[in-house]
């Protein structure tokens, strides 16, 4: 028995020690939880209170964050095989609020956050599209290789915004491969989303104009 019971401390070290070299998170938790588990029970046979305590709220505490991580996963890829909704990333959101003729960055700026439109209008001056809510704005920004403003965008309402910084959206993105691939579908195909919008709006100038 007591030779079990120091197989167990010695494999639980060992996950523990392989968790540190993962460089996701998902397998990351998963060996903490395994590490974990085998502590409990370690601090339960040898016994040692204080290891069975300490290990006992870290199995849950682990067992969530895993749970957190793949929740937001699976939204992610819902979005990007679907509606193109961002609701997954509101949780990492800040609430702010703008007037109406408030700019919130001009073409060239420095890029440090994106915007979720709550309520309200937005417009982007240079090609005249209106963008309301439900819809992401200054995404781009965080993939240009200087990070800068691509547009300049006004408020032409009153708008209720949720904010996002680049480093929270790079922690999120560097913290599991899944997420990131499926972030950099969703603005690829907002991207593109945009582009047939504004060719579909420049197709239809000549038609007014001959009106």
């Amino acid at each position: 028995m007591h030779d079990l019971i120091v197989i167990l401390g010695f494999v639980a070290g060992a996950l523990y020690i392989a968790s540190h070299y993962m460089k996701t998170m998902v397998p990351l938790r998963v060996c903490e939880i395994g590490s974990n588990f085998l502590f409990v029970i370690y601090g339960l046979m040898y016994p040692s209170w204080p290891t069975l305590a300490l290990y006992g709220i870290l199995v849950p505490l682990n067992s969530l964050r895993l749970y957190e991580m793949l929740q937001l996963v699976k939204k992610v890829r819902t979005a990007a095989t679907g509606d193109l909704s961002m609701d997954w990333l509101k949780p990492f959101m800040h609430k702010h609020s703008y007037k109406k003729g408030d700019f919130l960055f001009h073409k060239g700026d420095h890029a440090e956050e994106m915007f979720y439109i709550v309520s309200g209008t937005c417009r982007i001056d240079t090609l005249g599209l209106d963008l309301h809510a439900g819809q992401l704005v200054g995404e781009m920004g965080f993939l240009t290789p200087d990070h800068k403003r691509t547009q300049t965008v006004e408020c032409v309402e009153d708008v209720e915004m949720l904010t996002i910084t680049y480093d929270k959206v790079s922690e999120l993105y560097f913290q599991n491969p899944t997420f990131g691939f499926y972030f950099l579908r969703l603005t690829s195909e907002r991207l593109l989303q945009n582009v047939h919008r504004l060719e579909h709006e420049l197709a239809a100038r000549p038609q007014i104009a001959q009106v």
